[in-house]
C-alpha cells in the first residue's frame, strides 16, 4: 500500500534513494579494505601478508565483481532491474558474513569474491534503473547524486577505520567495518521493495498495462491521461522499431561496426568511459590513499586516515558540483576537462614524491596537495559519467548487454590497478604516478574525436541520433544530427519530451 500511494517527485525521490543506498554500499565496499592494510590485528590474523598478497586480497573482490557483471549480461534482462538488485544485495550479505567471520586467507578471499558478485550485479542494474525511470532533464543530476553517495560510503569507511585505530589490538577493529556492509545492503533491499520496476523493461516484456500504471505514477497523472497514453505508445513503438532494425542480439550484430544501430560503436563508447576512469588512476586513490600516504609520502597511519577521510569529503563536494554542470556543459566537455586536469595533477604528484622526503617536506606537501586537486576535477567529470554514459548511449534492446560490457571493463581494470598498486608503489615509487599522467594525456584525442554528446536527449532521441547520422553519412556532422534528433517532427516526440525541450532549449554540441 505504501508503494502504490507514491507518485510524481515523491516516487522519483524514492527510486533515487534506493539507487543512492546501493551506491553508498558500493562505495563503502570500495574503501573499507584500504584502511585495514595497516591494521595490526588484521595483519596478525592473516600472517602478516606481503604487499603482493595484500593486493590479491583486495583485488579478489574485483574478480567477484567481474563475475557479477557477466551474470548480469546474461540474466539482467530476464530478471529485471529491481530483482537484479535484490539478488545482488542478498549475495553481498552472504559475502560480508563470510569476511567478518574469517580466520584464514582462503576464507577471506572467498568472502571477497562472493561480495563482489553481488556488487557487480548492483553496479549494472542500479544505473540502468535510474536512467530508465528519470526524465531527460534530470537524468544526469540523479546519477551524479548516486556517485556522491558512493563517495559518502568511502568517507564512512575512512572515519570508521580512523576510529578503530584507538583499539588496534582488537579484532573488532577490522571485523566490525566488514560486518557493517550488511547494514547498507539491508537498507538498499528495504528501499527497493517499496519502489516500482522500470516501465521500459516492462514494455520489453510486453507488460504494457503495468508500465502504463508506473509511468502514470512517475508523471503524477491518471493511467488514461493523454500524456501517459501518448508516452506509452511512443515507448512501445520505439521497442518495436528496435526489434525491426535489430532482430537479435547475436554476436554478428554486436560485432558489426557499421550497422544502422551502430551497436558495436555504442558499446565501445560506453566501455571507453569506464576504461578512462580506471586507467586514469582513480582507484590508486580510492582503494589505497592511506597506503599511498604512509608508504609514498611517509605519514603516520592515523594522519593518513584523517587526510583520506578529508579528501573523500572533498570529492563528495566536487562530485555534487557536477550536478550543476553535467547537463549544462555536457558529458564530452567535462570528460575532456577531467582527463586533461588529471594528467597535470598526477605529473605534479610524481614530481612531489620524486623530490620530497624528510629533507624536503615542501615537495611532499606538493604531492599531497595535488592528490586533493585531482579530486576536484575528477569529481566534476569521470566520477559519474562512466555510470551515466553506457546506459544512455546503448539502445533499449542492448542497454543491459552494453552496460554489462562497460561494467565488466570497469572491474577488469579495477582488478589490474588494485593488484599492481602495492607492488608498484614499493618498486617503482614516484614513476608509478607518472604513468597515470601519461595515460590521462593520451585520452584527450580519443574523447575529442570519437565521443558523442548525450546530455538532455531522451533515450529514444539518442537512438534516432545514430540512425540519422548513419543515413546521412559523412555529409552530416554529429552536431547537426543531434539537432535533428532533438527537434524531429511531432509524430516522433511525446508531449512529455516536447515540454522538456521547450523548457530547456539546450544547445550542447557533441
Amino acid at each position: 500500500m505504501f508503494q502504490q500511494n507514491a507518485q510524481g517527485k515523491a516516487l522519483q525521490y524514492r527510486i533515487t534513494a534506493a539507487c543512492g543506498a546501493g551506491f553508498l554500499l558500493f562505495g563503502y565496499d570500495q574503501g573499507v579494505f584500504g584502511g585495514l592494510l595497516d591494521n595490526e590485528s588484521f595483519l596478525g590474523t592473516f600472517g602478516f601478508p606481503g604487499s603482493t598478497i595484500q593486493g590479491q586480497i583486495v583485488a579478489t573482490y574485483d574478480i567477484g565483481c567481474i563475475m557479477g557483471t557477466l551474470i548480469s549480461m546474461y540474466a539482467g534482462d530476464k530478471l529485471g532491474r529491481r530483482r537484479s538488485i535484490l539478488i545482488g544485495c542478498g549475495i553481498l550479505l552472504i559475502g560480508a558474513i563470510i569476511q567478518t567471520a574469517s580466520y584464514s586467507l582462503a576464507q577471506m578471499i572467498v568472502g571477497r569474491v562472493v561480495a563482489g558478485i553481488g556488487n557487480g550485479m548492483n553496479t549494472i542494474a542500479i544505473p540502468i534503473w535510474q536512467t530508465e525511470t528519470a526524465r531527460p532533464k534530470d537524468r544526469g543530476k540523479l546519477i551524479v547524486f548516486q556517485l556522491v553517495t558512493n563517495i559518502f560510503g568511502i568517507v564512512i569507511t575512512n572515519w570508521m577505520n580512523y576510529g578503530f585505530t584507538f583499539i588496534p589490538h582488537s579484532t573488532v577493529s577490522w571485523r566490525f567495518p566488514l560486518a557493517f556492509q550488511c547494514f547498507f545492503a539491508i537498507v538498499t533491499v528495504g528501499l527497493v521493495l517499496i519502489t516500482p520496476e522500470s516501465p521500459r523493461w516492462l514494455i520489453m516484456k510486453n507488460r504494457v498495462s503495468e508500465a502504463q500504471n508506473i509511468l502514470a505514477r512517475l508523471l503524477s497523472k491518471q493511467d488514461d491521461d493523454a500524456v501517459v497514453v501518448s508516452e506509452i505508445q511512443h515507448l512501445v513503438a520505439s521497442v518495436h522499431h528496435e526489434a525491426e532494425v535489430q532482430e537479435s542480439v547475436a554476436l554478428k550484430e554486436i560485432f558489426t561496426f557499421n550497422s544502422k544501430q551502430q551497436t558495436l560503436r555504442r558499446m565501445l563508447l560506453g566501455a571507453g568511459t569506464a576504461f578512462f576512469q580506471q586507467v586514469g588512476g582513480t582507484n590508486v586513490i580510492a582503494y589505497y590513499l592511506p597506503v599511498v600516504l604512509t608508504r609514498s609520502v611517509g605519514l603516520s597511519s592515523r594522519m593518513a586516515l584523517i587526510l583520506s577521510a578529508v579528501d573523500s569529503m572533498s570529492l563528495m563536494f566536487w562530485g555534487s558540483m557536477a550536478a550543476l554542470l553535467i547537463d549544462r556543459v555536457g558529458r564530452k566537455k567535462l570528460m575532456l576537462m577531467g582527463v586533461g586536469a588529471s594528467s597535470v595533477c598526477f605529473a605534479l604528484v610524481a614530481v612531489g614524491l620524486r623530490y620530497g622526503g624528510p629533507d624536503n617536506q615542501g615537495m611532499s606537501i606538493l604531492a599531497v596537495v595535488f592528490i586533493f586537486v585531482y579530486y576536484v576535477f575528477y569529481g566534476m567529470s569521470l566520477l559519474s559519467i562512466p555510470y551515466i554514459y553506457p546506459a544512455e548511449i546503448n539502445s533499449q534492446k542492448m542497454r543491459n548487454i552494453g552496460t554489462s560490457f562497460a561494467t565488466t571493463v570497469n572491474w577488469l581494470f579495477v582488478y589490474v590497478v588494485v593488484v599492481a598498486t602495492p607492488t608498484a608503489i614499493e618498486n617503482i615509487q614516484w614513476r608509478y604516478y607518472m604513468l597515470y599522467a601519461i595515460f590521462n594525456f593520451c585520452f584527450i584525442p580519443l574523447i575529442y574525436y570519437f565521443y558523442v554528446e548525450t546530455a538532455t536527449l531522451s533515450l529514444e532521441q539518442v537512438d534516432r541520433l545514430f540512425e540519422i547520422k548513419y543515413d546521412a553519412g559523412k555529409d552530416m556532422s554529429w552536431a547537426d544530427a543531434t539537432r535533428i534528433a532533438r527537434t524531429e517532427n511531432d509524430d516522433l516526440q511525446t508531449p512529455v519530451e516536447k515540454d522538456i525541450l521547450s523548457a530547456e532549449h539546450c544547445e550542447i554540441a557533441p
